[in-house]
């Protein structure tokens, strides 16, 4: 994986879905079923379903495209776990930043039964073909979902700044919509811990507020640090 990490802002994505083999998910098919099976046996919840990662993608005068294949989530995980090698895709999300009133971030720790259990980041999740639409993939809608399934809050109620902030960690690539609430973090957080509450099998543990670098976390993933140490530097 890269050592260097790099944030820009993009005014627009133009994402689309083209189905194309992955070469990589093939030619270690019998490796990444032992595997997913041995991650299995320790955490039954994980489902094999069929997620999307980028193929290729260009970023130019505030413009992101990109276009995306079909795969399997085992091969994705196993790709992920073995530390993202050279493999022609890239790991490419949507993820809500939620800002609260009194300046405050709030992350998810994600629970024991989830493939990435205490990690910590916002509110994301890998695109899936629920997220394809006229052969177009929609992160604002991928947002809109997993924000919705891991906080119980609704994107309409808060207020998003235009475009997008992007953290490039390759073979990662976040697009991250900053979302400003009305209400103060605690709130916000108790709300988010109710939902969490009265979910069968919520996908997260905890809520973290983060106020300012001293509250960052070694379970946060790269890409959530490299983000806001810019926007709390401004401050």
């Amino acid at each position: 994986m890269s050592e260097a990490v790099s944030v820009v802002h993009v005014d627009r994505l133009q994402l689309a879905f083209a189905r194309k083999p992955w070469a990589f998910a093939a030619e270690r098919c019998a490796e990444i079923d032992a595997w997913f099976a041995a991650q299995r046996r320790e955490k039954p919840a994980l489902w094999n379903g069929r997620v999307l990662l980028m193929h290729e993608y260009a970023l130019a005068d505030g413009v992101f495209r990109g276009r995306y294949l079909e795969v399997d989530y085992a091969s994705f995980a196993a790709w992920r776990h073995w530390g993202g090698p050279e493999a022609a895709v890239y790991d490419c999300f949507g993820a809500a930043a939620i800002l609260a009133a009194d300046g405050a971030f709030l992350l998810g720790v994600m629970g024991p039964h989830t493939a990435n259990a205490g990690h910590i980041y916002f509110p994301c999740g890998t695109p899936d073909l629920d997220d394809v639409a006229g052969g177009r993939v929609d992160l604002d809608l991928s947002i809109r979902r997993e924000l919705k399934e891991e906080t119980g809050l609704d994107i309409s109620e808060f207020a998003a700044e235009p475009g997008w902030t992007t953290v490039f960690d390759l073979p990662l690539i976040a697009h991250i919509k900053v979302l400003h609430s009305r209400e103060g973090a605690e709130a916000l957080r108790a709300r988010m811990l109710h939902h969490i509450a009265h979910e069968r099998q919520p996908e997260l543990s905890d809520i973290l507020i983060v106020r300012s670098p001293a509250d960052f976390d070694p379970a946060m993933r790269r890409f959530v640090t490299a983000f806001l140490a810019p926007r709390f530097a401004l401050r």
